[in-house]
């Protein structure tokens, strides 16, 4: 096709809506459209340089054994009610009703789907493995689209699901997909790093996010220098060097007029921030509980969502009016002891290796001092609710964290038997015995973002 004839609307200047260089230019050299709020339409060079990355990504996945298949975006309410998911995947789902008043959603991932696709097809030892992937638009109705294509509301996919006997069998499909996405990563130039990952709605015990370093990434990443270790900010574990031998004194009650914040109440007592328990304020699934972490820190949602096993948006803060109804105090002098009534209070592990804290009495203007765990309050203990700082010590105390920004290209999971239990996927074993598939997602995340990369 001669040039002259080719559809390549170029533009001068930047859209007044872009925030990163990349949007900028794929607008301006004519790859990409804006059609609506986080919706963007492909020209013919943009389909040029999708073609070519689908082609990659296709070389790749026949390499390591995975088939291609096409399912539906359009997703039947009946198997995401079966998972437990229709309620609990959250407002980022689309949901439609056809003219019979059948529900539908727009398929955000496709678990369930694949599960379904081979259920009654996949019923002896002999049909396994298997793995099967896709290459196709995914919806999501983000809160707040941005960036270009790199936070879209429909974007590309490229979504693996492998089907095995037994854990061992997963755990080498798990390793054929890591191994095929470190090819395709390099074969597209990416400067990227693996890292531990936060499982989150998805489910599982293991997962692992491939991190293109990008200084417009939405995500960080704490890594040492040298050692492999590489986590994103959701689950990055770190040392804590904790005087545990300190000599236990007497519980004390104290003023504290108008110091609400931990930096007001460790300034007015003179101890540190460390040493003054903060309390978090949540509803969950509209009942109250209070979390307590160590005041230099912050809550980690990522680790505390997987703790209580609830979706992100069934948690929120509480308001001051519900505060103060059930700890009879104003805001600012939460603590774990003497509540008014009986409330789900969780303490990162980390406050019950502190001696000697400094704890909201639940009284206004009071605090205690010299409060510790078992002796004087109690909570359940979750391992590690929080969130790392760089500079934080690795869990070996050797080394230092670092940070780096970088935008998620690739993530996958060992799901187990999540959603093959749910969903009824069985098969007979060597013996003729009914046994669970065991199930792994191993996925492209929106590989778009490619585009994005800078």
């Amino acid at each position: 096709m001669r040039l002259s004839n080719y559809y390549m609307p170029t533009l001068r200047d930047d859209p007044q809506d872009a925030e990163t260089q990349s949007h900028k230019l794929l607008v301006r050299g004519a790859f990409i459209r804006k059609t609506s709020s986080g919706v963007y339409s492909y020209l013919p060079l943009g389909m040029r340089v999708i073609n070519k990355i689908e082609n990659i990504v296709r070389k790749s996945m026949e390499k390591y054994d995975s088939i291609e298949v096409s399912t539906s975006v359009l997703q039947s309410k009946d198997i995401w009610e079966k998972s437990g998911r229709w309620q609990n995947f959250g407002p980022e789902m689309f949901k439609i009703k056809d003219r019979h008043d059948r529900e539908y959603c727009l398929g955000p991932t496709a678990e369930e789907q694949f599960t379904s696709l081979i259920k009654d097809e996949l019923n002896s030892y002999k049909q396994l493995p298997l793995n099967l992937y896709q290459i196709v638009s995914k919806f999501r109705d983000e809160k707040r689209p941005r960036f270009g294509i790199n936070r879209s509301r429909d974007f590309i996919m490229k979504d693996a699901y492998s089907f095995d006997v037994d854990m061992e069998g997963l755990e080498k499909s798990y390793q054929k997909m890591w191994d095929a996405y470190v090819e395709v990563f390099d074969a597209l130039g990416l400067d990227y790093k693996i890292v531990e990952g936060d499982s989150g709605a998805m489910g599982g015990n293991t997962s692992h996010e491939f991190m293109a370093l990008a200084e417009t990434g939405e995500g960080e990443i704490f890594y040492t220098e040298n050692s492999d270790y590489a986590a994103t900010d959701e689950s990055a574990k770190f040392f804590l060097d904790i005087d545990e031998n300190e000599e236990e004194k007497e519980i004390e009650l104290v003023q504290t007029k108008d110091t609400k914040t931990i930096e007001e109440v460790s300034n007015f007592l003179k101890i540190d921030q460390n040493k003054c328990a903060k309390a978090v304020d949540l509803l969950v699934q509209g009942k109250p509980v209070l979390v307590f972490v160590p005041g230099d820190r912050e809550l980690n949602m990522a680790k505390l969502i997987s703790y209580l096993q609830v979706p992100e948006h069934e948690i929120e803060m509480m308001d001051d009016e519900t505060i103060r109804k059930i700890t009879g105090a104003e805001p600012g002098f939460t603590g774990p002891k003497d509540l008014k009534e009986d409330i789900r209070v969780i303490v990162d592990k980390s406050i019950t290796r502190y001696k000697n804290l400094v704890i909201g009495a639940n009284k206004t203007d009071h605090h205690f001092i010299n409060a510790n765990f078992k002796r004087d309050f109690d909570g359940e203990i979750a391992d590690d609710l929080l969130t790392a700082k760089e500079g934080d010590l690795s869990l070996d105390g050797k080394e230092e964290l670092k940070i780096a920004r970088g935008i998620e290209v690739g993530n996958i999971f060992q799901l187990g038997t999540k959603y093959s239990e749910s969903l009824e996927a069985y098969f007979l074993d060597e013996n003729g015995k009914q046994k669970t598939i065991y199930n792994g997602i191993l996925w492209n995340w929106n590989y778009k973002i490619y585009f994005s990369y800078n």
